[in-house]
């Protein structure tokens, strides 16, 4: 692992009543430590997962590509400010990484088109071809294949967002491949049950407070998928909202 720790300081919080200073889960996490080449966060939306994701990104040093001209009706002014607030431990030294959004993956693509409008080489280190002439999810896959062979560390918010079961099956693949062979690490925030069958990997439940450690079979989310498999007509009444 190159990442050994992360402490979050909720002593020093500047307020409590205002996201993401507000959530439990992130007033109580304490000290993680990082024991597994793979890491997963999961929860419901709204728990905290990617917010630490990218106050993680911002204290290591990595890259959060934004659209940053993108009109807003409302500012946090406090929503971005975790990162103040997070200690990091290194393995042995700093190493470097990327942070993968896919909301915020086309604007990568767009810029890596407009460098190798000048440097046709800069290619070659994600699959040799423009993102863009591809889908959405090949042009990940393509992304994740590249980059991944590389020694860093890797944060990942909802990937499978974008990518069908088998496509997901193959970034599973590449998430244990590269792991294993032990120049990678990664975090990763996720929803899928395929992801998490990561081989080896942590998974740390949001979904109660403080965060734990949980097996794959105990997480919410997987019982949650296979209670719809085996009987999806009685998981959809139980959902449906009660008739006025």
């Amino acid at each position: 692992m190159h990442l050994a720790s992360l402490t979050l300081h909720p002593e020093r919080f500047p307020v409590r009543d205002c996201y993401p200073f507000s959530l439990p889960h992130l007033q109580q996490l304490g000290t993680l430590a990082f024991d597994a080449p793979v890491t997963f966060f999961v929860g419901e939306n709204g728990s905290g997962k990617s917010t630490l994701l990218e106050a993680i990104a911002v204290r290591c040093g990595i890259h959060i590509w934004r659209d940053e001209s993108a009109l807003r009706v409302e500012h946090n002014r406090w929503e971005r400010r975790l990162a103040e607030f997070l200690e990091v431990a290194w393995t042995d030294g700093k190493v470097p990484g990327s942070f993968f959004g896919a909301d915020i993956f086309r604007n990568f693509a767009q810029l890596l088109d407009e460098w190798a409008s000048n440097d046709p080489g800069q290619l070659d280190y994600f699959g040799g071809h423009s993102l863009l002439t591809l889908s959405h999810g090949e042009s990940l896959l393509s992304f994740f294949r590249s980059r991944y062979r590389i020694k860093g560390l890797y944060l990942l918010d909802e990937p499978e967002s974008a990518l069908s079961p088998r496509s997901q099956l193959e970034l599973l693949g590449i998430l244990a491949r590269e792991s294993a062979a032990g120049h990678a690490q990664f975090i990763v925030a996720t929803h899928s049950p395929i992801l998490l069958a990561c081989p080896g990997a942590a998974i740390l439940s949001f979904d109660e407070t403080p965060p734990h450690r949980v097996a794959y079979e105990q997480t919410e989310l997987v019982r949650l998928y296979r209670a719809f498999l085996a009987d999806p007509e009685k998981q959809l009444h139980d959902a449906a909202p009660p008739q006025s």
